[in-house]
């Protein structure tokens, strides 16, 4: 059921989106400042979307990771707040960080 209530959350979506089970995720090239209004035109159409739809983001939840070499790293607003950056996060018990450095997988592989 939850699958249908999503199933127009990427409508007119000019980034990427992921959904898995109750996890969303937006991504999409920043290397400009119009690829970061995108970015942010996108956060801002899921906002509207939560509201219309009576649902709630967990905002605990919600970080940018800047991956890539010179990245501008750019400020991303959600609820008209300053998102939260994070260095390294896990997707689907996979660790990912900005270096794409599977070090940090490997070691816990190891365990």
């Amino acid at each position: 059921m939850f699958n249908i209530s999503i199933n127009d959350l990427d409508h007119r979506a000019e980034c990427s989106i992921s959904k898995f089970a109750d996890d969303t995720k937006l991504g999409g090239a920043a290397d400009t400042p119009e690829g970061h209004a995108a970015i942010q035109r996108n956060l801002d159409r899921l906002e509207k979307w939560v509201k219309r739809n009576l649902m709630k983001f967990n905002k605990e939840k919600c970080r940018v990771l800047y991956l890539g070499r010179n990245n501008p790293m750019h400020q991303y607003m959600l609820r008209a707040t300053q998102m939260e950056n994070s260095s390294t996060e896990k997707d689907l018990r996979i660790l990912v960080d900005a270096t794409l450095n599977i070090s940090q997988q490997s070691t816990l592989w190891q365990r």
